[in-house]
């Protein structure tokens, strides 16, 4: 009775958090790992990926397995402008809670950088996971990119555009599939006055969108957007990259929720907010089908 009273209070107590404020917030973020359960995984903090302090990762391990698990690399959204790896705790134990080795990347940021060094960074960080994720458990043949918003773009790039990993002498067929969240993946002209400088507005580069960057040998996608996310219009985006994909042959699978927002659905992995949207179930779906490989 009593850990059920305590359940229902700490669901009420995110739930009116995320009411006062975006989830993008700290002290969101921070009430969602205070209620995140931490006796589901085991994690190794810190692992340095490179020589800046801002290239750094965690690994969330699963408990009582015996085997390789599959991977997933996660980039958390922000703007390319804040953010850091210890606020995503929840994205570590829920993959974790479900046999998933998790691997939060931090990257550099603006106005310490500008594009394209985020997504030189994110694909150093896999680059790091396929190399050295057999050490924590994980399978090096199965590993998956991940990202909300700005993180969903880092994600794209990595998959889509062969450059970055390249540098590794690694090329995107070396990952089984990646998964967007709410992703800017076609966004000229800018219109955010935040991402503008960013992206050397006026002079941005037309090869910094993901869109333009498909090809048939790119990996299978999952795409997740929500109908009511008024920050990155989903029909522009999700769908259009979706469409994209699919007429060169490349396997998506493409899920809209209506009960989130473009800062909920990525807080819908937490544990008190499973109920808006299935989407922890939807990108363990993904990743146990093989990148929808196996699938029905």
């Amino acid at each position: 009775m009593k850990h059920t009273m305590f359940m229902k209070f700490c669901i009420l107590l995110v739930a009116f958090v995320l009411v006062l404020g975006a989830i993008t917030a700290c002290s969101s973020l921070q009430t969602l790992n205070a209620v995140t359960p931490s006796n589901t995984y085991h994690k190794v903090a810190d692992v340095a990926y490179g020589t800046d302090p801002r290239q750094k990762l965690d690994v969330y391990m699963p408990l009582n397995t015996n085997r390789p698990a599959p991977v997933v690399v996660f980039f958390y959204g922000g703007n390319w402008n804040s953010g850091e790896r210890n606020d995503y705790q929840f994205i570590g134990e829920a993959l974790a809670s479900r046999g998933i080795v998790a691997v939060l990347a931090d990257y550099r940021l603006y106005p310490q950088v500008r594009y394209p060094s985020f997504i030189e960074d994110s694909a150093h960080a896999v680059s790091w996971t396929l190399k050295e994720v057999s050490r924590y458990g994980g399978d090096s043949k199965r590993v998956y990119l991940m990202g909300h918003s700005a993180g969903a773009y880092n994600a794209a790039m990595v998959a889509l555009d062969p450059r970055w990993l390249a540098v590794h002498g690694l090329t995107p067929a070396a990952v089984r599939g990646w998964i967007g969240l709410a992703g800017p993946y076609d966004f000229i002209p800018i219109t955010n006055e935040a991402t503008r400088p960013v992206f050397l507005y006026p002079a941005t580069p037309p090869e910094s969108q993901p869109i333009n960057h498909v090809s048939a040998g790119a990996p299978p996608a999952l795409l997740i957007a929500s109908h009511k996310d008024n920050l990155v219009d989903p029909v522009r985006n999700t769908f259009g990259l979706a469409l994209k994909l699919r007429k060169v042959g490349v396997r998506v699978t493409e899920v809209y929720f209506d009960n989130t927002s473009h800062s909920t659905l990525i807080a819908a992995i937490s544990w008190p907010l499973r109920g808006l949207a299935p989407v922890l179930d939807t990108v363990e779906r993904f990743v146990a089908s093989d990148g929808g490989r196996n699938m029905p």
